[in-house]
């Protein structure tokens, strides 16, 4: 029955942490919420999906077990657990597109003091 609760549990912590974190939730409520909160610490708090499953899985270990060390174990479980399943379900993000970038071939090696042109067909023959 223990590994029932502690699914559940994970499963719960998963789901309020990502709706507050990363939805738009209806009518965009959740868009709001995080708009308002700013650059404040609830601002920072609702933008770290690791932060805020700490919070969220705190009330559910309260409901779930009793004792504070079962609680304080399975607050930290939880929270592990939501980390956890949002890595595995996490979309791999896209690669930045290269940057183009073009070199100019130099005339004179500013450094050596020498041509850049005559090293070439030197290395060339």
């Amino acid at each position: 029955m223990a590994f029932y609760w502690l699914t559940l549990g994970v499963l719960a912590t998963w789901r309020v942490t990502h709706l507050l974190n990363a939805e738009d939730g209806p009518w965009n409520v959740l868009v709001r919420l995080r708009r308002a909160a700013g650059d404040g610490v609830l601002g920072d708090l609702l933008d770290c999906f690791n932060c805020l499953s700490l919070i969220v899985a705190l009330p559910i270990a309260a409901a779930v077990v009793e004792g504070w060390i079962e609680r304080a174990l399975l607050w930290l479980a939880l929270s592990a657990g939501a980390i956890l399943l949002e890595r595995l379900t996490a979309r791999a993000r896209e690669a930045a597109p290269a940057v183009r970038y073009f070199e100019v071939a130099e005339e004179d090696d500013e450094l050596l003091g020498e041509d850049a042109s005559a090293d070439d067909a030197d290395d060339r023959s």
